[in-house]
């Protein structure tokens, strides 16, 4: 007899797992979109620079140009999920600060990932294919320790990123505006080149309005990075380098103190550099990363009931 082959009822699946709607849709370039996206049941209460989970079932269409995928029959009804940093616009139309918990949507900031070196990449194809109106699951409690709990309003605040890692810092940043933080804040991100900057314009903005502001953004790619005789040729910068070289500090305007300063990190765990402790013993990754230059100068990580003054999100 012959083989039937049961097509999935996706109107059916989208009302059994779909809990919110795309609202905003803006794409900064091809491989990078900003998302908003409203919950049925309205933005459960979250701190800036917590997470959530997004996800969309197997079934939904994919972004082109990404490898093929080949699913067993059990995933066709099933979501694939996947944990993100919530954003923000950090202003609102009339230049105020945005708090996370006024803006009535979730902002996510997403990179699209085309190739997967172990396995197909299921989820930010389908994201990408998108568009206002779509549903799909959003996450009901929005969870991480990693917050702004510990500043107080005069300690000077540094966040450093790499790529789409600056999402939770947007929040964050929204926040210490709408506190009136007194402190310092800079916020120093690495990509690979200019257009990856997705809320450039908005940073630039801030800075003109709140003098204790600064945003450094740094790339890789640009042809002042890799091309020797370019009249404006810095080489690669990696965030590492700007602290060694003490031209973080510079931008700061202050010493690196760890009695008066807060070190936020998100992005390439290479370049958060998470260290271990085994048998009394300090161990950290390699290539070095920024807690150990960091903790060579004073700083402390956030460890299991002791809290420091360098902070990282564990999602990954």
């Amino acid at each position: 007899m012959p083989t039937t082959t049961i097509v999935p009822d996706i109107n059916g699946l989208r009302h059994e797992h779909y809990n919110a709607t795309v609202t905003l849709r803006r794409q900064v370039h091809d491989e990078l979109v900003i998302l908003r996206v409203r919950p049925d049941g309205g933005v459960p209460t979250y701190e800036a620079g917590q997470y959530t989970t997004l996800g969309l079932g197997y079934w939904e269409p994919r972004a082109s140009g990404c490898d093929d995928e080949h699913l067993a029959e059990a995933l066709e009804t099933r979501l694939v999920q996947r944990a993100y940093s919530i954003s923000s616009p950090i202003l609102d139309e009339h230049d105020r600060p945005v708090r996370v918990n006024e803006l009535g949507e979730l902002e996510f900031y997403v990179v699209l990932i085309r190739h997967g070196e172990v396995r197909t990449p299921a989820l930010t194809p389908r994201l990408f294919a998108l568009e206002v109106g779509s549903r799909l699951f959003a996450g009901p409690h929005p969870k991480g320790h990693y917050t702004l709990a510990p500043v107080k309003p005069d300690d000077h605040v540094i966040f450093l990123a790499t790529g789409t890692g600056e999402a939770p810092h947007n929040a964050m940043l929204g926040e210490l505006l709408a506190r009136g933080h007194r402190g310092r804040i800079l916020n120093v991100v690495s990509v690979r080149n200019e257009c990856d900057l997705g809320y450039l314009p908005t940073h630039r903005r801030v800075e003109s309005l709140w003098p204790n502001y600064r945003y450094v953004p740094l790339t890789t790619r640009e042809p002042r990075n890799v091309d020797p005789v370019h009249p404006q040729f810095v080489g690669k910068l990696r965030l590492q380098e700007l602290i060694t070289s003490g031209q973080l500090a510079e931008a700061l305007g202050r010493p690196f103190d760890p009695q008066s300063c807060h070190v936020f990190l998100c992005g390439n765990p290479a370049m958060v550099g998470i260290p271990k402790d085994e048998g009394g013993q300090r161990i950290y990754p390699q290539p070095t990363g920024v807690i150990e230059l960091l903790e060579r100068i004073g700083f402390q990580a956030d460890r299991p009931g002791q809290a420091g003054n360098i902070h990282f999100e564990k999602y990954w």
